[in-house]
């Protein structure tokens, strides 16, 4: 495993993020983390600058972990564990890598003089209340230095996990802008079990936005991905906005599949396995790169942003969800927009 030369997102630097020789790898014999390898390290830096041409509406993120074992076999993440020497596939999800240090150097960071106190957006890389945060426990001191600051952010999940911290997000609520989104791409159980193994069901998700509105932390929800051929249907769509709206949800922001190298890859092996006759179709509507076409994209949206209105959920807005500004007005001919944040 390559541990030099990274920034914290894995992208060449001249600083690496952590010395080699302060990597602990640890396993651990229970059942959630059978077959998973933990490598410890203590970072050299945790807020991180958005590149400048990512579609994200944010710049900055905190990312306490690299790796996921919510396995999503969608995930754009995966390129990341390239950078480490790590296969995209099963090494992203079973070779996770812990910034055991995350809460001390977030702290330090917010105290430096050239911080200005700009909005932290987090789980935008890999989903920091995945199974592994049970064990490490560093949300609640990130969360902790960003309420003593007062200092703006927001927090994307599929982990339940995020049900702990609630007291520290009603705390953080009183003094900020919070943006909490659950993603929660659709309701169909079986596409669930296989494509996103790692997760809590849909309804189990549905339930942390129910509790999470219900104890004054307003909720919105991703509804990311949707996929093409398989959970895009008039009446999954209805489906999925109608128990979105039951939980309770501020906003329901829908969000394409993108299939970026690492994750294409992975995401095809699987669709191989599991759909073949879709192969045909899925080379069609991605053969111009990693996004599937903006005609196919406007009709998602627009169908969500009906059923949202139907079932009194929004107004949407773009990056409401996130209590971030909207981004510029895309240069398209007017219609829905897709929003891409992941």
């Amino acid at each position: 495993m390559r541990w030099d030369n990274l920034t914290g997102d894995g992208e060449a630097a001249s600083a690496a993020l952590f010395a080699a020789d302060a990597v602990t790898t640890r396993t651990f014999d229970t059942p959630e983390f059978r077959g998973i390898t933990f490598h410890e390290i203590r970072a050299r830096s945790i807020v991180n600058r958005v590149p400048g041409a990512s579609r994200m509406p944010f710049e900055w993120t905190v990312n306490p972990y690299r790796g996921c074992t919510h396995a999503c076999v969608y995930c754009f993440a995966r390129k990341t564990h390239s950078y480490l020497d790590l296969d995209t596939g099963h090494d992203f999800d079973s070779q996770v890598v812990v910034k055991v240090n995350a809460p001390e150097l977030l702290r330090r960071e917010l105290a430096a003089p050239r911080w200005r106190g700009e909005h932290i957006a987090m789980g935008t890389n890999v989903d920091c209340y995945q199974r592994a945060e049970g064990r490490y426990q560093l949300m609640p001191g990130i969360l902790t230095a960003l309420v003593e600051r007062a200092n703006p952010f927001s927090i994307l999940t599929k982990g339940t996990l995020i049900l702990r911290d609630l007291e520290l997000l009603r705390r953080a609520a009183r003094v900020t802008d919070v943006g909490v989104s659950v993603s929660v791409g659709f309701t169909d159980r079986p596409l669930w079990r296989t494509v996103e193994p790692g997760t809590p069901s849909p309804e189990r998700r549905l339930d942390a936005v129910r509790t999470l509105s219900g104890h004054g932390v307003p909720c919105g929800v991703l509804m990311a991905p949707v996929i093409p051929f398989l959970s895009d249907s008039p009446e999954q769509l209805r489906a999925t906005v109608r128990a979105v709206a039951e939980a309770g949800a501020t906003s329901v922001t829908p969000l394409v599949l993108h299939l970026r190298p690492g994750a294409r890859e992975w995401f095809t092996a699987w669709l191989t396995r599991h759909h073949p006759r879709l192969l045909k179709r899925y080379d069609a509507l991605y053969g111009g790169g990693s996004y599937a076409p903006k005609w196919y994209q406007r009709r998602i949206t627009g169908m969500v942003h009906d059923l949202a209105a139907e079932y009194g959920i929004g107004p949407y807005e773009a990056g409401a969800h996130r209590a971030v500004p909207s981004p510029e007005a895309p240069t398209d001919p007017p219609g829905p927009a897709q929003l891409s944040l992941l």
